[in-house]
This record gives C-alpha cells, sequence and structure tokens, in this order.
C-alpha cells in the first residue's frame, strides 16, 4: 500500500522522548529516527519562513527513500497578502521546495477565517498559475466557504480540499482531487500536547476513520494524513493505530 501517507504535524519535539524518540537521542537526530518509523510529515515550520536550501538538503540527506514532505505555503502569501501580489513569494518558495524532487509531497495553502468568498476568485486565477506537477491542498477555516462552487472550482484545478477533523470546523469529506489529504487537528481546548502521553482516548476515533479511507486506498487513490499533538495528546501512537487499522505498517 504505497499510497498510504500517514504521519505528525512537525517531528522536533522534545517532550516525545521517552514516549516515541529514546531519552538520549540528540534533537539533530529526530528526523531520522522519525523517517525511520513514517513515510511522510507535515511541516508548519515553511509557514514562518521560506526553508534554505541547505536546509531542504539536509532534511532530504536524514530522511529514507520513500519519505515525502508535506509543507505549508508561508502565511505573508496567505495571510497577510492573501494572494495578493505575490508572485515573488510563490516563485521562491516552489523552486526551493522542488529540491526535494521525489521527497516533495502536497503543499498547503492553509487559509484564516478572514480568507472569506469574495476572496475566492483570487484563490481561482492564483491556482490558475501554479505549475500542475505538483499536489495542492486548501484548507479554510471559514464556513460560508464550504459549499459547491467552492468545491468546483478546486475541482477544477485537481486541487485536494483538506479534510479537517478539529473543534473548530465541520467536518466536510468532499472529494475534489485525485488524492486524498486529512489534517486530525483536535481540540486546543481539551488537550494540552506537551505531555507527550495520550490524554484522551481516540481509539474507535481512529478505526472509524481506517472505516472511511479503506474504500479510497482499495481504489489505489493516494491518501495523505497528519495528526496534530492536540487530538489524543500523542500524535505518533495516533500514526501506528491507524496504520495497524488499515492495514498497513511501515
Amino acid at each position: 500500500m504505497r499510497n498510504v501517507h500517514v504521519g505528525t504535524m512537525g517531528w522536533s519535539y522534545d517532550f516525545w522522548k521517552g514516549s516515541f524518540y529514546p531519552e538520549k537521542l540528540k534533537s539533530n537526530e529526530f528526523l531520522a529516527y522519525y523517517s525511520s518509523k513514517f513515510n511522510t510529515v507535515e511541516v508548519d515550520n515553511t509557514f514562518y519562513r521560506i526553508p534554505s536550501e541547505q536546509t531542504v538538503s539536509s532534511w532530504k540527506e536524514q530522511t529514507q527513500s520513500d519519505f515525502v514532505f508535506s509543507l505549508k505555503f508561508p502565511q505573508v502569501m496567505t495571510h497577510i497578502k492573501m494572494l495578493r501580489n505575490c508572485e515573488e513569494e510563490t516563485r521562491i518558495f516552489l523552486e526551493r521546495v522542488e529540491l526535494f524532487y521525489e521527497k516533495l509531497g502536497p503543499l498547503l495553502l492553509q487559509f484564516p477565517f478572514t480568507f472569506r468568498t469574495e476572496h475566492v476568485a483570487l484563490l481561482d486565477k492564483f491556482l490558475e498559475t501554479l505549475p500542475k506537477n505538483h499536489h495542492y491542498v486548501v484548507e479554510v477555516r471559514n464556513k460560508k466557504l464550504l459549499e459547491n462552487n467552492f468545491y468546483s472550482m478546486l475541482r477544477n484545478h485537481n486541487v485536494a480540499l483538506a479534510w479537517s477533523d478539529s473543534a473548530s470546523m465541520p467536518l466536510v469529506t468532499e472529494v475534489t482531487s485525485n488524492f486524498i489529504y486529512i489534517r486530525w487537528e483536535g481540540d486546543r481546548k481539551k488537550v494540552n500536547g506537551t505531555i507527550g502521553k495520550t490524554e484522551i482516548d481516540r481509539t474507535n476515533d481512529i478505526k472509524s476513520w481506517a472505516q472511511k479511507l479503506k474504500p479510497f486506498l482499495e481504489k489505489q487513490t493516494e491518501v495523505f494524513g497528519y495528526y496534530s499533538k492536540y487530538y489524543s495528546g500523542n500524535p505518533t501512537s495516533d500514526v501506528q493505530e491507524l496504520l495497524i487499522a488499515i492495514g498497513f505498517k511501515k
């Protein structure tokens, strides 16, 4: 089942020592160890800054051959400029992330609540300018955007709508591309996330998700999914549980 890519949102957490990372593991060895257990990660770091060539090269070298990085577009584009006049940032970001080559996974455009229906035309035009040889994902935080015209626009570009399992948005499992992208975000009000252990038992939820995903996997649809530290409090365990439940374990 090479079409299954399930991991966590980030990997650089000292509080995972003991529960996931060995106690004596150095922080600069985290990624290599993580890559030995899982085949993908969602990178939050690129939301704040475009990685240097050296960083991209280092991340590539530390990970196994089948590993893929899903990366967020910079917030200056999605939150500050709201896709206006960001041609240069787009060019630099794409040039840099393309250095991942075969390890480049989906690229996530994560929009704030203030990204509303009046901005959809901007998104439509922006998606038209992007190179077609990458996977793109859109996540929105405004419920009014979750309607058929928006889904159709994404479908026209073969761009995935992120399925978000969170406390702040309804779960919409609309398929708008030839791959699936899920973000298990959880509830920050109920889960601390920095304890390094399970705070909420999500076993039944994970089993339910496995059943939802199996029909897509049987059709060889590529699936990407990422657990937040706020889902159960123990995202590496969540990943392992899901992989077992769907019959895949790296």
